[in-house]
């Protein structure tokens, strides 16, 4: 294979290939279902399993194998008893700015799902993280993040009730929770945040609606307003199909 005069920007160097040229029949059959992917577009039928593996003259299961990296990269997902060519990922912004704000920008339908709005004395390992004080009271809003109606995460939230007491009444829970701290006059000053990958447990694959082996993205965030004082604390699973994230850096 030519190189680096096909090499795409951001692809990986040979396209995968080792120097020694030993390729794996599974990622041969995967390059060249990704071509096709290309050719197909968005929400173009895959072949079946059946019609691949005599096309490209291998077993079934290395066929499977390949298909199962491409739907966990999110190039394709399964639709029915089928599999379709995915869309692009959502690009979110590593920023203070809400997840309505990045999904809209990229043409598509913020919403969420209430899975539990709940008060309760803040724990001694929250009142550590936050500086809040150990015992206060604390909501604890859990929603269900949705994209054209179609789930993609679950994000829970952490805030003392004497910043925002009247949420459970005020607040509607398939809006923007910064829009609504904007409305009550508490502007954002900063924050920590920390991303890892995680595998979701039995209880958020369910209320996700993706298999449990399938990675995500994990964000924790602290936040603090313009004076310093403590104002949020996010847990935010993205899937990791479905989702990337994006920010600038200076010099």
């Amino acid at each position: 294979m030519d190189y680096p005069n096909d090499q795409a920007p951001g692809a990986p160097v040979r396209s995968g290939i080792p120097e020694h040229g030993r390729i794996p029949k599974y990622y041969a059959v995967k390059a060249r279902i990704d071509r096709l992917v290309g050719e197909l577009g968005e929400g173009g039928l895959i072949p079946t399993e059946r019609d691949l593996s005599e096309e490209y003259g291998v077993a079934r299961e290395t066929v499977r194998q390949a298909l199962r990296e491409l739907v966990l990269e999110g190039k394709l997902r399964r639709q029915g008893r089928g599999t379709v060519v995915a869309g692009p990922k959502l690009e979110q912004p590593l920023s203070l700015a809400s997840y309505t704000e990045g999904v809209r920008r990229q043409g598509r339908t913020p919403g969420r799902s209430l899975v539990t709005l709940d008060r309760f004395p803040c724990p001694a390992a929250l009142a550590a993280e936050t500086g809040l004080e150990r015992g206060e009271p604390v909501w604890h809003l859990e929603r269900v993040l949705l994209a054209d109606d179609e789930r993609v995460g679950l994000e829970s939230t952490y805030v003392a009730v004497a910043r925002v007491p009247r949420l459970d009444s005020d607040f509607h829970p398939d809006s923007s929770f910064y829009g609504y701290l904007h409305e009550q006059g508490i502007a954002f000053g900063d924050a920590d945040e920390r991303i890892e990958t995680v595998l979701a447990t039995p209880r958020e694959a369910l209320l996700i609606g993706t298999p449990p082996a399938l990675p995500m993205l994990l964000i924790h965030r602290v936040s603090r307003d313009t004076e310093g004082r403590p104002l949020e604390r996010v847990r935010s699973l993205y899937r990791g199909d479905r989702f990337s994230f994006t920010t600038r850096l200076r010099g």
